[in-house]
């Protein structure tokens, strides 16, 4: 059994087409682009902070990462503007960052509708496993039809049990 994770693929938001330029400056040429969310399943819930809460997160922030730096250099490989935006500090790996940090969790809240916790940290609330969730965003200018193909392949790969929903 992989570990479980949820990815889908939307258009951005109003605040990131607002903001595009502040969070991401190297795409004020991009017109379009896709935002992808993968949630990742906890062994923990992280609504508080314990040693072994905090060394999950960064597994977690690892898996995505490596998860993520497969998908972005597939894409953008094949000419695609793709970058990982970290989902400890809210910048782009791969681009230049921004004035202002990409918020995860609130876009989560507002793409998927998910409910939110304010905390010491703001934590997601998923319909089915609650707050052992670990939320983490992409941004690709490939078409939704060609990364959802290659989330899929990828997560496989990683030996991730997916559910992608466009």
């Amino acid at each position: 059994m992989g570990q479980a994770v949820q990815i889908s693929i939307h258009a951005p938001s109003q605040y990131i087409c607002a903001n595009c330029e502040q969070i991401l400056p190297d795409w004020k040429q991009q017109p379009l682009f896709w935002v992808v969310i993968v949630l990742q399943r906890s062994q923990y819930h992280l609504v508080t902070s314990t040693k072994e809460i905090e060394a999950e997160k960064q597994k977690l922030r690892e898996k995505f990462m490596r998860y993520g730096c497969d998908v972005a250099f597939y894409l953008r490989d094949r000419g695609y503007l793709t970058d990982i935006i970290d989902p400890r500090t809210g910048y782009p790996l791969l681009s230049r960052p921004g004035a202002i940090p990409h918020n995860d969790t609130a876009v989560v809240k507002t793409l998927l509708g998910y409910s939110v916790i304010k905390n010491k940290c703001c934590v997601l609330v998923h319909p089915i496993w609650g707050t052992a969730v670990y939320p983490s965003v992409l941004i690709s200018a490939a078409s939704p039809t060609l990364i959802e193909l290659v989330t899929k392949e990828i997560a496989s790969q990683h030996g991730w049990e997916e559910q992608i929903e466009v």
